[in-house]
């Protein structure tokens, strides 16, 4: 086969559509959490609020692998043209859910339930085909540079997402003739000319990127995938608040999960053309890396996961300070990509990063775990920068060197496993911190707190606009549970750098492998 090649010219209009369409899902990720109460309180859906996240969860992260397949043999373009379009036509529906009331007996809140998940199935195809893409462009070695760069823009958008939110649920409401268009709405509308925007970049711009395999699809590897992690995500997402986790409800569909996994791996044992070829689990660098990032993605969300609840809850401050005080934790964040990446292109070594990002990590949530001794806002912004610090390499040096050690002909499948392990880290991470922290709260004296119960003051304070008052007995309690989340957390973390340290550090190639890969163009110098 003969190699592909890319000019300067079309390597950075590819480039260019590519943050485009990665900005475009970090945003989607970050913008409506600001937006929720004013949701909830237009549409009526307290008791659904968390099925708007769910969701969107459940359908982008079942579909990560399915679309890394088909990238791998449809080439990525046309993947990357559909995910888009999906993605913008759920934005669109989402941002019209109950604009006109209740619609065939549905109302607005389930409408809004129904098209952000239709916006998942988009969305699932976002990053991973971005990342897929980089690696069609350029070798290993190069790859650092971008993917640190396209990993502060997902710090960038975390920044920027919760402040469009907020600006356009407070200040965006229209009047168009005598019908009002609600602020919070704009929160989806915006999806819309970025998504048109990268969509036409995408079609005119972007070079036909070569298809790697020739098969059919793996439909019943596709089913049984679907059947094994949606009970699964739905068990870990509303287990222990729509109801308890040795409930009928959580064990069948933990049942159903157990039973559909273990005929998933059996079937893609006989197919020829898996959706997860199960020959990449006997590739060393393959499963430590994404072990290291599942559990990294677990205890990450241990951490954070509850500290706006305590500062609003528990120390009375306003829900839009307690967002800022999470900003110094993507600056943190944004640098510990980019230098990574830097240091990966120059050096070519990926393993002595990890292991710095994960130490600093471990040291940061050490200094972080005990809020009783946290009194002022700016040390707790101070800490939480080095734990974004730590979190940095992280964000793309477990996908290089899963790239990096496998075929060439596998590394939508390689880069969409590595994305989809890392939610599943973050969702199993949630469920245990939200268990671990409702178990904490009950066992108080006096009967304990429920956690559903406080969430929802802190989302009709925030719906209020006001700051929740801070109650002493409310802030020990939070301070001692969140707390006891953290320790948990630590272990996590520890965990996590021990897998680190198994991973092989092989030698980041500086060519793609003619004969099976694009390869830069001849004329253009190289680091080999």
């Amino acid at each position: 086969m003969t190699p592909q090649t890319f000019t300067d010219a079309e390597r950075r209009l590819t480039l260019a559509a590519l943050m485009i369409v990665f900005l475009l899902s970090a945003l989607d990720q970050t913008i409506v959490s600001t937006a929720m109460p004013r949701i909830i309180s237009e549409l009526n859906g307290l008791n659904l609020y968390s099925w708007v996240t769910t969701a969107y969860l459940l359908t982008s992260t079942v579909m990560v692998p399915i679309w890394g397949k088909l990238g791998d043999i449809f080439g990525r373009k046309p993947v990357l043209i559909s995910g888009i379009s999906i993605f913008l036509a759920g934005s669109w529906l989402s941002g019209l859910s109950g604009e006109f009331g209740t619609l065939l007996g549905v109302p607005g809140m389930v409408q809004l339930i129904v098209f952000r998940a239709l916006q998942g199935i988009g969305g699932g195809a976002l990053f991973t085909t971005a990342f897929a893409i980089i690696a069609d462009l350029y070798p290993p070695r190069e790859r650092g540079k971008f993917a640190g760069i396209f990993g502060s823009v997902f710090g960038l958008a975390s920044v920027l997402g919760p402040i469009i939110g907020g600006y356009f649920t407070d200040h965006g409401t229209v009047q168009v003739g005598t019908h009002t268009v609600a602020g919070w709405r704009w929160v989806f509308y915006v999806n819309l000319p970025l998504s048109l925007l990268s969509l036409f970049m995408v079609i005119v711009k972007m070079p036909p990127l070569e298809h790697r395999q020739a098969g059919r699809i793996d439909f019943l590897g596709a089913a049984l995938l679907i059947c094994a992690f949606v009970p699964m995500l739905l068990a870990l997402s509303l287990g222990g608040h729509n109801f308890a986790w040795t409930s009928p409800e959580s064990l069948a569909l933990f049942a159903l999960a157990a039973m559909s996994l273990v005929a998933f791996v059996v079937a893609e044992t006989k197919v020829s053309n898996p959706i997860l070829p199960m020959h990449l689990f006997r590739n060393r660098v393959f499963t430590t890396a994404n072990l290291a990032g599942f559990l990294i993605s677990m205890a990450f969300m241990g951490v954070v996961m509850f500290l706006p609840l305590y500062l609003q809850l528990g120390r009375g401050v306003a829900a839009t300070v307690s967002g800022m005080t999470m900003l110094p934790l993507m600056a943190g964040l944004i640098l510990g990509s980019t230098v990574a990446g830097q240091l990966v292109t120059r050096t070519g070594q990926y393993k002595p990063l990890m292991i710095g990002g994960a130490a600093i990590l471990l040291l940061s949530v050490f200094l972080l775990h005990d809020l009783s001794k946290i009194h002022g806002l700016a040390l707790l912004c101070v800490l939480l920068a080095f734990v974004g610090l730590g979190l940095g390499p992280g964000q793309s040096l477990f996908n290089i060197a899963t790239q990096n050690a496998v075929d060439p002909r596998d590394i939508g499948v390689a880069t969409s496993s590595n994305q989809f392990f890392r939610q599943i880290g973050s969702t199993v991470g949630a469920a245990l911190a939200g268990a671990l922290l409702t178990a904490r709260l009950a066992g108080l004296p006096g009967g304990g707190l429920d956690l559903g119960a406080l969430e929802g003051m802190a989302v009709k304070a925030a719906a209020r606009g006001q700051a929740a008052h801070a109650d002493p007995v409310l802030q020990a309690a939070l301070v001692d549970a969140v707390s006891g989340v953290m320790i948990a957390a630590l272990a996590v973390i520890a965990l996590g750098l021990l897998t680190i340290l198994f991973i092989p550090a092989l030698p980041l190639r500086s060519r793609q492998p003619i004969g099976d890969a694009p390869v830069l163009n001849k004329a253009e110098p190289t680091n080999s």
